[in-house]
């Protein structure tokens, strides 16, 4: 190349702005979703989606999303987090704790973004401030807020003695914090267990067949999945209830204490667009809700006879009338 013919290329190329470090990488990268849950979308995962197009990852054109859903069987999820490392995607987000689990059994070196109820607590991370591996996420308190919201169920229905627990799990992390509060409420408390889709309906039969004055349907991905049936056959028994997520309430849901799922989709779209733009997984701090709500459904209470007290009205971030 002549001396005149470089120096033309070099004066050019002074005019290419810098390197944005906060603008996407050229290469379209690969985002695996690894999905307990049914096809079809969720609230949550249908936020995530919404919120990283806002933030410039639109399917299809910045970044390539591969699919991976279980349709409610946790058996599959193992082998469906192999084909996404087999895959070789750039990041995995695996909304639930079932599916955090096996993507962190997958591989050791793919960045995770998860939805668990304790990150730290299950052994996902080594601690909130500094994960230290390849996962984080969000953390959503779950075990701390179903004890919460056994208290707020008997303060709706101040006659209950008799309280179901609804959970995944006889030995979850929850039991021991309800267990502690229905004791100092002087609770019967009855936990009837539903491992699988197929389960959730004899547990409901239990459940209206056992005299029980509320109950508490713990958090649960499973539960969250089958939730049309879940509120339909509580609500045909005529028992009050009390769910995790606020959204529920418009539904029909009596009440609800928990994060909004727009706000914990916020927080994991964040997470993942930061993976994305080059940060180290292992330097992002798990992200914690910053609010809760308790929404009640005053119209519903009405339906069932019931009159929420004017304390709890008072407490209330919402009340459906």
């Amino acid at each position: 190349m002549r001396r005149r013919e470089f120096v033309l290329l070099l004066g050019a190329a002074t005019l290419v702005a810098p390197a944005d470090t906060d603008a996407q990488p050229s290469r379209k990268p690969v985002v695996g979703w690894l999905v307990a849950g049914r096809s079809g979308g969720s609230p949550i995962t249908d936020a995530v989606v919404a919120e990283l197009s806002r933030l410039g990852w639109i399917d299809g054109q910045t970044v390539t999303y591969t699919w991976r859903i279980a349709e409610s069987d946790p058996a599959r999820i193992p082998a469906l987090a192999a084909e996404l490392v087999a895959r070789k995607v750039d990041l995995i987000i695996a909304p639930s704790p079932p599916a955090a689990q096996a993507a962190q059994r997958a591989t050791a070196t793919i960045p995770i973004i998860a939805l668990a109820d304790d990150m730290q607590g299950s052994g996902f991370v080594r601690s909130l401030a500094h994960p230290g591996g390849n996962m984080t996420g969000v953390s959503i308190l779950a075990s701390e807020l179903d004890a919460k919201r056994l208290a707020l169920l008997v303060e709706m229905v101040p006659t209950a003695r008799r309280v179901a627990a609804l959970a995944d799990s006889k030995d979850g992390p929850s039991l021991p914090q309800l267990s502690t509060v229905a004791r100092e409420l002087s609770l019967d408390l009855r936990i009837y267990e539903a491992r699988s889709a197929d389960e959730i309906g004899p547990a409901l039969d239990a459940i209206a067949a056992a005299s029980v004055d509320a109950v508490n349907v713990l958090a649960s991905v499973i539960l969250h999945n089958a939730r049309d049936i879940v509120m339909a056959r509580i609500a045909a028994a005529r028992l009050p209830a009390i769910y995790q997520w606020p959204e529920y309430t418009a539904d029909g849901a009596l009440m609800a204490y928990g994060p909004r799922q727009t706000l914990i989709s916020r927080q994991m779209a964040k997470l993942v667009d930061r993976v994305l733009r080059g940060a180290p997984v292992a330097e992002l701090p798990v992200e914690q809700p910053a609010a809760f709500e308790l929404v009640i459904n005053a119209r519903t209470g009405k339906a069932r006879g019931l009159v929420a007290p004017p304390a709890l009205l008072a407490r209330a971030d919402e009340v459906i009338e």
